[in-house]
């Protein structure tokens, strides 16, 4: 078995479920233990360690390996340390089976953890480490609630010339992801006695329209507005809670909204064109953003030199944009140009049955390992 392979069960078997799933108090909760456990291996290995708590008893991993001459670049490598809850006890038991790692978080992100960290230790033991470039292995937390790690990461000042970020890519450098907008859409109305509905006013009925509106017509204006690597932003109802009991009109609805935004869309403006779409329809609603930290889009710059040594590396003529939020769009927004990479299929991401394919794996290291060997 691979020092990668291995070292991935090891982390599979230390549970660090988000507390924002499962409660702050959860037994299993929380990114401590993974965080000690690589830092005492990095110890081991003459790597300078730092451990930066994010919230009590939940810090951020600082692995440092410093160049033989003086700094002139830092590199960082930006993998979290969260998973999402468990679904099954055996999701801690990690399995080997047909050429697969089975258990929560093998496939996001504990399988880019090992692939990153493993790397940077095989580096720390070779002669030929970087003359210049300094390289950080930072272990983030809270990526799977809100972004707690990264966000205190770039309040701290910390800056880099390149990050790459941990996540299931399927080995592919990518360049570009879309945001993420959580909106309540809430529509008012008049109680009456439901023996005599034409006294009130129906706010349920009023939201019925607005949801046909946002799925059909605003859906597929939103189809025409399309980004080269990101496709087209999207809209979905994912909930929706309206009155009190059946013989009582209901004067007042609210729904909650996905919007996937597109580099160059903002959360202002993306809630004005909602509201101006729902007058032009005569719909009266509120519009309002739920979320308490931004989640805007991602879109690095593929022609920065890092960037371009990185995908010759992995072997790729063009980044790709995925679909889904991650810390890079937070470390971009601090200042350091981000990309996002590692093994594995964002499907098996957060399923019953998460797993990876040790050949990506150990493919993932492999590169890394040959990049940041060849940095200046």
């Amino acid at each position: 078995m691979s020092r990668t392979a291995k070292l991935l069960m090891e982390l599979i078997a230390l549970p660090s479920v988000n507390p924002a799933f499962a409660g702050a108090a959860g037994p299993l909760t929380g990114e401590r233990r993974v965080a000690e456990f690589l830092a005492a291996t990095a110890a081991k290995a003459g790597l300078d360690v730092e451990l930066r708590n994010v919230k009590p008893g939940r810090p951020n991993l600082l692995v440092v390996l410093p160049p033989r001459g003086p700094v002139r670049q830092r590199l960082l490598l930006a993998p979290h340390l969260d998973t999402v809850n468990l679904v099954r006890d055996d999701q801690l038991i990690p399995r080997r089976r047909h050429g697969r790692l089975y258990g929560r978080g093998a496939c996001d992100t504990k399988g880019t953890v090992a692939a990153m960290f493993t790397a940077l230790c095989e580096l720390a033991r070779c002669r030929t480490r970087p003359q210049h470039t300094e390289i950080v292995f930072a272990g983030l937390a809270d990526e799977e609630h809100a972004q707690t790690g990264s966000r205190a990461l770039v309040a701290s000042g910390f800056t880099a010339d390149l990050a790459i970020v941990g996540e299931p890519t399927r080995l592919q450098v990518v360049t570009a992801h879309k945001g993420s907008l959580w909106l309540r859409v809430e529509t008012r109305g008049r109680a009456a006695h439901g023996a005599e509905p034409q006294r009130g006013r129906n706010a349920v009925h009023t939201m019925a329209r607005v949801v046909d509106f946002l799925q059909t017509t605003y859906a597929a204006q939103l189809r025409r507005r399309r980004h080269r690597l990101l496709g087209h932003a999207t809209v979905s109802v994912g909930r929706i809670d309206g009155g009190g009991q059946p013989n009582i009109v209901p004067d007042r609805c609210h729904i909650e909204v996905d919007r996937r935004t597109l580099p160059g869309e903002t959360e202002a403006g993306v809630c004005r064109e909602l509201r101006a779409a729902l007058r032009q329809q005569g719909l009266p609603a509120k519009v309002s953003s739920v979320k308490d930290v931004p989640c805007a889009p991602l879109a690095t710059d593929p022609r920065l030199p890092l960037v371009q040594m990185f995908l010759r590396q992995v072997g790729q003529r063009r980044p790709v944009g995925v679909h889904y939020f991650c810390d890079a769009a937070v470390l971009a927004a601090g200042g350091i140009p981000s990309v996002v990479f590692g093994p594995g299929d964002i499907a098996q991401a957060h399923t019953a049955d998460e797993w990876i394919s040790l050949a990506s794996l150990e493919r993932g290291k492999e590169l890394l390992t040959q990049f940041l060997g060849a940095l200046p």
